[in-house]
């Protein structure tokens, strides 16, 4: 690989929904293949472990004091990743033994704040098997609310990986304008914006992240299809009466910094992309546009952010 150059790539499959082990089994497959080929940055999609909560909206998931919304709830907490337990060691290990960095999406339960609430969460393991950072998403989209707890702005993070500065959002956080302008104040030059499954997301959005942060943007998703909800969880023949056949269809793909595809969005098909960027590409596009440096205005609009992990108890010993 010459000096610019970064082999990248993306895992583009369906969880073994709302089971976090063997979903974990699975996912490791992929990161031995990525390996196995040289890759120094594998990505999977948001919440992939152990899966999104689809079963919100085709069963009736605002209804209050639901028995049937309680039990899934409860098995989705059952299930749900804690980092602190060690649950994520199987990627630090894989991730060291390939000299890879990995981006998970995960389903948070994190002891910081109870540890009975849940987060969708980006976890970045740097090529050492090191968990350098855990971005949980600022704000959930939608139905999305009645599952997953607010972030905050901790994560809001960049971290170099060879020549590229890697910086990282979840699904529509990457619509938000002021959490990416964090990201290009710190440098970023590699995005990666990771999503539940929609190609109608990121055929859009992937490019325009693309021309205006003159940087390289991976977006990747996961799958889901009825076919995917497994016997062993609770309600498994109601879900797969209600569900539609697919519930996120993919969509993954790679952007250059004019906006162009590297590689066009991919859907309704499990599979390893792998494909080298450059970073003399992204030197290029800054020539005209630099959204942080010299195509910025510091003396008339400034962001400020709080990047101080939120919690309900401040304690003084």
């Amino acid at each position: 690989m010459k000096e610019d150059q970064l082999k990248v790539g993306f895992a583009q499959i369906a969880p073994v929904w709302l089971q976090r082990q063997a979903t974990i089994d699975k996912m490791l497959t992929y990161v031995q293949q990525a390996g196995e080929q040289g890759c120094q940055l594998l990505i999977f999609g948001e919440t992939l472990l152990p899966g999104y909560p689809f079963w919100l909206d085709f069963t009736d998931g605002a209804r209050f004091n639901s028995s049937f919304q309680k039990e899934m709830h409860a098995h989705y907490l059952e299930e749900a990743i804690q980092i602190e337990r060690g649950d994520l060691d199987a990627f630090c290990q894989a991730a060291r033994a390939y000299q890879m960095a990995l981006i998970l999406g995960v389903v948070e339960r994190p002891t910081d704040r109870g540890g009975h609430s849940v987060y969708c969460s980006l976890v970045y393991i740097t090529p050492k098997g090191e968990i350098a950072n855990v971005h949980r998403k600022l704000q959930p989209t939608y139905e999305e609310r009645l599952s997953w707890s607010p972030g905050d702005g901790h994560g809001l993070r960049t971290f170099p990986l060879e020549k590229f500065t890697l910086g990282g959002l979840n699904c529509w956080e990457n619509w938000m304008p002021l959490p990416r302008a964090a990201l290009y104040g710190l440098g970023e030059d590699l995005h990666v914006a990771i999503w539940p499954g929609s190609v109608r997301n990121t055929e859009i959005l992937t490019r325009f992240l693309a021309r205006e942060g003159r940087s390289y943007v991976i977006s990747v998703s996961g799958l889901m299809r009825a076919s995917d909800i497994p016997q062993g969880i609770p309600h498994a023949d109601l879900l797969k009466e209600k569900a539609p056949s697919w519930m996120a269809d993919g969509g993954s793909c790679i952007a250059n910094p004019d906006g162009s595809w590297l590689l066009e969005p991919v859907t309704k098909e499990e599979c390893l992309r792998i494909a080298t960027i450059d970073h003399a590409k992204v030197r290029e596009e800054r020539q005209n546009f630099d959204p942080a440096g010299h195509y910025s205005r510091p003396d008339v609009t400034q962001l400020h952010v709080n990047r101080e992990r939120q919690s309900t108890v401040s304690f003084k010993e």
